[in-house]
């Protein structure tokens, strides 16, 4: 964990093993502007490396400004770098982690997230989640399927459906928005969040004023509800660049309608032509029917208007992939272009066929251990015969 520094002054943060668990598997980044919360799975001498390796690699590769792309492209290498991980021997298979990362640029902020940990910002005395989970509990109360008080006792409240080291496609979530100064930022694990309800995590953010003391406190209020998970916080308080704001909102006034107007006009029209140009080149891949569908351009609409077309769609079966990769599909996997979704789908056959043959090598074995019983039991019956007939002739 980095220094304060002089730049920075207003965050704290802590981590900590909780109430319940022998070993603590968060990892955190705290070198402004960049901050960061990795949660890892994978039970002992795993999960804590996945997290280490993520935070390490994040720290390498992440913009020293708020630029979304470059801190996505950061955490998709600590993406790969768990995946090296386990290949080189390093932890062991199935570890992995979440990861939330943030840059705070004066009122600037950018989030890159993968899994369950979370970002929220305080403002103006309320409190705002910012980032989606990646967990079958979200996707259920989305989906209408039960409230979010019932997903905090679910028995399968921990399960996640995106994570770091898991797929080598995997893509962040991104985020980009405008902060004040006087908000306050908190990235958490799911330690705080399964312990404490939304309520009083805003309490107790707008109630403590140095960052440090409230970030120890939200921690000990975890605690002090069960701990049944590790906890890290990290708090921000955003002071804000309100002198800028205010020239650039003034030369805007400035300017004349007309101009505005017509700015407005070319603005959009270049967007448009740009998007489509855009649309034209590159591709996705989703679930059509049970199938994975190729197509060009982007997935949805945007104004009402498609920028996509079925390309065409392969034989490979949606039930066949590994379940991240399916749920994945039903949003639309986006690549580069035509020939880049071709390359994926080889990739699928070949998982799919090499899963197959395993299979297929798991029925031989075991066809040959039961030929093998069916002899030692025939030469037996044949054993019995022979001395039953032997008594006879005596």
């Amino acid at each position: 964990m980095a220094a304060k520094s002089s730049d920075h002054p207003n965050f704290g943060s802590r981590t900590d093993i909780g109430c319940v668990r022998d070993h603590n598997e968060d990892s955190l980044i705290v070198a402004p502007p960049l901050f960061a919360v990795a949660d890892g799975m994978g039970g002992h001498a795993a999960g804590e490396i996945a997290s280490e390796i993520a935070v390490n690699t994040l720290a390498e590769y992440a913009p020293d400004h708020a630029d979304s792309e470059t801190l996505g492209f950061a955490v998709a290498e600590a993406n790969r770098a768990v995946i090296r991980g386990v290949k080189e021997g390093v932890g062991r298979e199935g570890m992995g982690c979440t990861m939330t990362a943030a840059i705070l640029e004066g009122e600037r902020l950018v989030l890159a997230q993968v899994g369950d940990s979370r970002a929220y910002l305080l403002h103006k005395g309320k409190l705002q989640q910012l980032t989606r989970d990646h967990s079958l509990m979200a996707d259920m109360i989305e989906a209408g399927q039960l409230t979010a008080e019932e997903a905090r006792y679910h028995p399968n409240r921990s399960v996640i459906t995106r994570a770091l080291g898991s797929d080598p496609h995997m893509a962040a979530d991104l985020y980009e928005l405008n902060v004040e100064s006087g908000d306050r930022l908190l990235i958490c694990s799911d330690g705080l969040t399964t312990m404490l309800e939304d309520n009083a995590i805003e309490d107790i953010l707008g109630r403590i004023n140095d960052p440090q003391r409230c970030a120890s406190t939200l921690v000990s209020e975890a605690n002090g509800a069960g701990g049944y998970d590790n906890t890290t916080t990290i708090v921000v308080d955003v002071t804000g660049q309100g002198e800028v704001k205010q020239k650039r909102s003034a030369r805007k006034v400035k300017l004349s309608m007309v101009i505005t107007l017509l700015a407005l006009v070319l603005v959009c029209a270049g967007a448009f032509f740009g998007f489509r140009s855009y649309a034209n080149t590159v591709a996705y891949l989703t679930d059509e029917n049970g199938k994975v569908a190729v197509y060009r351009g982007i997935p949805g609409t945007l104004f009402g208007i498609q920028f996509n077309e079925l390309d065409h769609t392969t034989d490979v079966s949606i039930s066949d992939l590994q379940p991240g990769v399916a749920n994945r599909l039903s949003d639309g996997i986006r690549v580069d272009n035509v020939e880049a979704a071709n390359a994926l789908i080889e990739e699928y056959e070949a998982e799919i066929e090499a899963k197959n043959d395993a299979s297929r090598e798991s029925g031989d074995d075991k066809n040959g251990e039961d030929a093998g019983a069916s002899a030692d039991a025939d030469k037996k019956a044949g054993s019995t015969n022979s001395s039953s007939g032997g008594s006879a002739n005596r």
